[in-house]
């Protein structure tokens, strides 16, 4: 059969087909492995390269070349935290092919970019809109790039220090619940009045996205975020006894930032020892979830403490020196040039002490800040562990290959067709010998690391007795781990997520939702989908038992009322899911918190210290807070009925204003909603750069999860979705939004936001006749002449 396109690619030993399906799945086929990852190289800069060279150019320090002089702070925080370590370490910590893998990879890409060059046609919208063109890669970018793994440690533990320095462990208490329960203590020397407010300035600066339209629409340099997200997920694998099938399935759908195009795109790479077919970062060789025909895995986050924060005292007459173990020592410096587009280079200065990157540094108080951190040592590039994982056949191979995982911490599950189930944690713990790690800590020689070690043995299962296994990035170590010989880490999601698909996975559940068509000893794969949509919000259940004794004046009597009836379903059309929501997150939690601060700090002082807390909502509005916090041993009835009427009387007046006097006509979905944007929707103005908005059912509490910001706009979530029938491969199904596409004149640049939206899922064909039966692009890549 003739191909759709035909295209010359270097270096390829023999043609490869790419047959594109009906959802924009491309799925490869080669005679050779390296022919495979070229392969893939070039089709991934096919669809995506304006992302791939955005995310490069990010991750290396390198915006100020095409973007102009806003962008060198970032470029050189970005530098600061890329890996300069030995890359012979680097790459054997990832197989022994690992480089080869990516030199194919690489090469794949810029064979596209070279054919941008002969043919501008297929250069994508944004480059011809923007005036520059795309790079070439080397290998080593994809692993010295480290700063897209999802980690936050840090943030954490600067607002702990923050809020111990200027108001004490009762509030930090409040700002954070901490699992398993730990009392903080100030590590001996740690001044907290040196620690300034803007210490993570440039480590925000180097970990978080991009904001191209602030910067190329504005005079003020690029800024950095207040805050790092957290980003969560959910994961489960359910035994051949529980489902419909006789056969496991593993479901899986990770909560990352809604972004247009999708972070992650959807991929099947076969050639001879070698046939997987699941999701990765565009940007990365293989992928991290899915199956290759062999065992069925994925991935949510295990929140290992990988990062910590050191403090400096420097020498009187040498900033660029610091005390440690009795002695001044220099720190390295490393001088680089910043090429900057329309203007000459700019000299820039980077420091590192014995432990990472330095990120402040204060000479009027004699001090300096750096931080050291896992993800930074060989065989930590996020995700690039994965090319271990697609060689495993066997259970044990796979959980072997683990031990290899750096980062970031991960909930690893997995199923294999002969019904092995199982779980194992991954990830680099840094060993810190008679210190927890909850605080910043000097950096003098007496706060040290004894080296890395995988997650313990203690923490993981295989073929659990109550069939299943799920996982919601909550702390779900077993009882009698071990926590002060292996600190895993204490800032956990709260278990909310986890608690609704336990409730279905196991059978136990009162509500109407669960027994409208779920079955929990006879799972199926639409089941899987189902639950991966799940917006029943086991949180709210908690939080509205205060309203169980609350007698309401009579104004608020039907609002009372509406929540009390209501079934904590968050769907888009409930009246009530609206009013809970405005008033959980934008009354009662704000008047909880002042309450509690009131008994706790000087009147002059709690609004400051409200500020601070809800601030902190950034990084994850912790509703475990809210409960403890509704607790009636915590008040006297009339103080607890006080603080409900006052905080239910604003939510109606705010819900009437957002939604109309009518009660009866309120929808959560009229405010809760996604609008996906490019990262040049402000700048270019196009009719592509925007989607048009989409309700959403949901919250970040409920499975489904559809976290929001201020304006009800979903800014996290699962773009990406799959379910594995293991075994019978070409039953499982996937979603991945808004589309595969990363080029706007792509028909799947966005043909799968409505049913996203919808909360549905295609097949993810695997079997060479399924793929044929379901192709509708047929690309054959062929090797290119001799120059």
């Amino acid at each position: 059969m003739e191909p759709d396109e035909e295209y010359p690619v270097a270096g390829l030993t023999a043609p490869v087909e790419i047959l594109v399906d009906g959802h924009g799945v491309p799925h490869l086929y080669a005679r050779t492995r390296t022919d495979l990852f070229r392969a893939q190289g070039f089709d991934a800069a096919r669809e995506r390269l304006f992302q791939l060279d955005l995310w490069r150019r990010r991750g290396l320090g390198r915006l100020s070349e095409v973007y102009g002089e806003r962008f060198v702070a970032r470029d050189r925080a970005a530098r600061l935290f890329l890996y300069r370590g030995d890359m012979r370490a680097e790459w054997a910590a990832y197989g022994a092919d690992a480089e080869d893998v990516a030199t194919a990879f690489t090469e794949g890409i810029n064979a596209f970019v070279r054919l941008c060059e002969r043919r501008p046609d297929l250069l994508p919208a944004e480059f011809r809109e923007l005036g520059h063109r795309p790079a070439l890669w080397e290998p080593r970018d994809i692993a010295v790039i480290r700063s897209h793994g999802l980690t936050g440690n840090a943030e954490q533990k600067v607002a702990r220090a923050l809020t111990l320095r200027d108001y004490g462990p009762a509030v930090e208490d409040l700002r954070r619940v901490r699992e398993p329960a730990r009392e903080v203590r100030v590590p001996d020397g740690l001044d907290l009045s040196l620690i300034p407010d803007d210490v993570l300035d440039v480590y925000r600066l180097a970990t978080t996205p991009v904001d191209l339209t602030l910067s190329l629409t504005g005079d003020a340099p690029d800024a950095p975020r207040p805050r790092t997200r957290p980003e969560g997920s959910n994961n489960w694998v359910i035994g051949p006894g529980r489902t419909a099938t006789g056969r496991p399935l593993l479901a899986n759908d990770p909560h990352r930032a809604i972004t247009l195009p999708s972070l992650r795109r959807l991929v099947h790479l076969s050639a001879p020892g070698l046939d997987a077919a699941g999701a990765g970062e565009p940007a990365l060789p293989g992928l991290s979830i899915g199956h290759n025909g062999h065992l069925a895995f994925g991935l949510t986050i295990f929140s290992i403490d990988q990062e910590d924060l050191y403090v400096y005292e420097t020498a009187p007459d040498d900033p660029g020196s610091y005390r440690y173990d009795g002695r001044w020592e220099p720190m390295r410096v490393v001088r680089e040039q910043v090429r900057v587009a329309g203007g000459d280079p700019v000299e820039i200065e980077l420091r590192f002490t014995r432990h990472g990157p330095v990120i402040r540094e204060d000479p009027a108080r004699r001090t300096a800040f750096a931080v050291r951190a896992a993800w930074l040592e060989p065989g930590t590039a996020p995700y690039l562990g994965s090319l271990r994982l697609l060689q495993a056949r066997t259970a044990d191979a796979f959980t072997e290959a683990l031990d290899h995982w750096g980062a970031p911490g991960e909930n690893m599950v997995y199923a294999a067709p002969d019904g092995t189930i199982g779980w194992r944690p991954a990830g680099a713990v840094p060993v810190r010998p008679g210190w927890d790690g909850l605080l910043p800590v000097p950096g003098d020689g007496r706060y040290e690391w004894a080296g890395l070690r995988p997650a313990h043995p203690a923490a993981a299962l295989r073929n659990p007795p109550q069939g299943w296994f799920a996982s919601a990035n909550e702390m779900n170590l077993p009882d009698g781990f071990p926590h002060e010989q292996c600190t895993i880490g204490y800032d956990w999601d709260h278990r909310f997520r986890y608690d609704r698909i336990a409730e279905v996975l196991d059978g136990d559940s009162d509500s109407d939702s669960y027994s409208d068509g779920y079955s929990a000893r006879a799972m199926t794969v639409e089941d899987c989908v189902r639950l991966q949509g799940d917006t029943v919000n086991v949180a709210a259940r908690r939080v509205l038992a205060s309203l169980e004794d609350y007698e309401p004046p009579p104004p608020l009597a039907a609002a009372a009322a509406l929540l009390r009836s209501w079934d904590c379903d968050e769907s888009t059309g409930s009246a009530a899911a609206a009013l809970y929501q405005v008033w959980s997150r934008r009354h009662l939690r704000p008047a909880l918190l002042r309450h509690a601060l009131s008994g706790l700090l000087p009147p002059g002082a709690v609004d400051g210290a409200l500020a601070r807390l809800l601030a902190d909502e950034e990084l994850g509005a912790d509703v475990r807070t809210d409960i403890g916090l509704l607790d009636p041993a915590r008040h006297d009835r009339a103080a607890l009925d006080r603080l409900l009427t006052t905080s239910l009387d604003s939510a109606l007046r705010e819900t009437r204003k957002l939604l109309g006097e009518d009660m009866n006509r309120w929808r959560w979905g009229a405010l809760h909603h996604a609008a996906p944007a490019h990262p040049l929707a402000g700048r270019l103005r196009r009719p592509w750069t925007r989607l048009d908005r989409r309700e959403r059912p949901g919250s970040g509490d409920t499975v489904l999860s559809t976290g929001y910001d201020a304006g009800f706009t979903q800014d996290a979530g699962a773009s990406f979705r799959i379910v594995v029938d293991v075994g019978d491969w070409d039953r499982s199904r996937a979603m991945n939004a808004p589309g595969q596409s990363g080029r706007p004149d792509s028909p799947h640049w966005d043909d799968l936001y409505e049913d996203w939206a919808r909360d549905r899922a295609f097949p993810l064909h695997y079997s060479r006749a399924a793929v044929e039966a379901h192709t509708r692009t047929r690309i054959v890549l062929v090797p290119a002449p001799a120059a």
